[in-house]
């Protein structure tokens, strides 16, 4: 015989199965993949530290960040490949470009984040050996016959392709707008690169660590960490002149509508552009487009001259079909110089 405490037991958990039946499912925890350039490393593991608390705070959901890093171009081939990258963060507008093009971020993706999608900017910059032993003080020095440079090779990520038209930009500077001698100036500091590296990770890894060339040209970022404190083997140098390198993100639609994430990566991209966001790519050596947070870090990201790609090129698509396109300048160059040595 079944007690009248046994019936109201089997009741209350008649109805708690029940309720269960009807509360919605707690949300698994989601997980991003951030499909950033080469030397990002750094950055982006600083960000997700502090994104993944306030997301936390903000939604109540919890969120993983993962990263892949590889020469930007490489990258964009890659999720066209089938990297499931829910976001990008490059250093290029032509790898995103190629993105949209092929349907796999908005059309308009230069319109759905502040500052043309570019929540921070960097220039060109030059890394020597403790002391300068070649007496390194601009471009003007890199095309001085003996004088070794590593750099990122321009066919394979957007690291490279600055540094090529930072060398132009210079050369038209000095010769007051002179193509001709511009592109002579080009050859000759091109003529001196003795390593094109994959990335920009792998070219100060060759620089520091292989012990290779006298000269390392790369981000800002790369060349400040590198150099900080007084028991770093290197030195940064400014140039006079620099091309402003734009960083460029966008919420991989494609990726992200598919598994449920289009929220947490625009949500994640936003987060660049608030304070707290802008202070960690400050302390990272990148410049900040927040005036506040820049006005505090310009003792170390100090005033340069960078002109606009769109300015000075024509924009990339412009740029690329005349330095980088199969067959345009920059492998025109190469072959000209390999002819003159033989």
């Amino acid at each position: 015989m079944i007690s009248l405490h046994q019936k109201t037991l089997a009741l209350l958990g008649g109805i708690a199965v029940a309720l269960g039946a009807l509360a919605p499912v707690a949300r698994a925890d989601q997980e991003l993949l951030n499909a950033s350039y080469d030397i990002g490393r750094e950055l982006y593991a600083a960000v997700n530290k502090s994104f993944e608390p306030y997301w936390k705070e903000k939604t109540g959901e919890d969120v993983k960040i993962k990263q892949s890093h590889a020469g930007s171009s490489k990258q964009a081939r890659s999720i066209l490949e089938g990297l499931p990258a829910d976001l990008v963060t490059f250093n290029t507008f032509t790898d995103v470009q190629l993105l949209a093009d092929k349907g796999f971020v908005a059309k308009n993706w230069q319109q759905q984040f502040p500052h043309k999608a570019s929540p921070f900017y960097s220039v060109h910059s030059i890394l020597v050996r403790k002391g300068n032993p070649k007496g390194i003080k601009d471009w003007s020095d890199l095309a001085r016959p003996g004088v070794k440079i590593v750099q990122v090779n321009p066919k394979l990520g957007g690291n490279g392709r600055y540094a090529v038209l930072a060398y132009y930009a210079y050369g038209l500077e000095v010769h007051n707008g002179d193509t001709a001698q511009a592109r002579e100036f080009l050859k000759k500091v091109l003529a001196n690169v003795v390593v094109f590296e994959s990335g920009g990770r792998s070219a100060t890894t060759t620089f520091t660590e292989r012990e290779i060339g006298d000269v390392l040209v790369n981000f800002e970022s790369e060349t400040l960490f590198l150099s900080r404190g007084a028991d770093s083997k290197f030195e940064a140098v400014t140039p006079s002149v620099s091309v402003l390198s734009e960083f460029p993100v966008a919420v991989v639609e494609r990726v992200a509508k598919k598994r449920g994430t289009e929220v947490v990566a625009k949500g994640y991209l936003d987060f660049l552009y608030t304070p707290a966001g802008q202070e960690i790519i400050a302390r990272n050596f990148y410049r900040p487009r927040d005036p506040v947070v820049a006005k505090q870090h310009e003792n170390v990201l100090k005033p340069v001259k960078a002109v606009e790609v769109d300015a000075v090129f024509g924009g990339w698509p412009k740029a690329t079909e005349t330095f980088f396109a199969n067959n345009a300048l920059f492998d025109t160059l190469l072959r000209e110089i390999a002819a003159e040595r033989k």
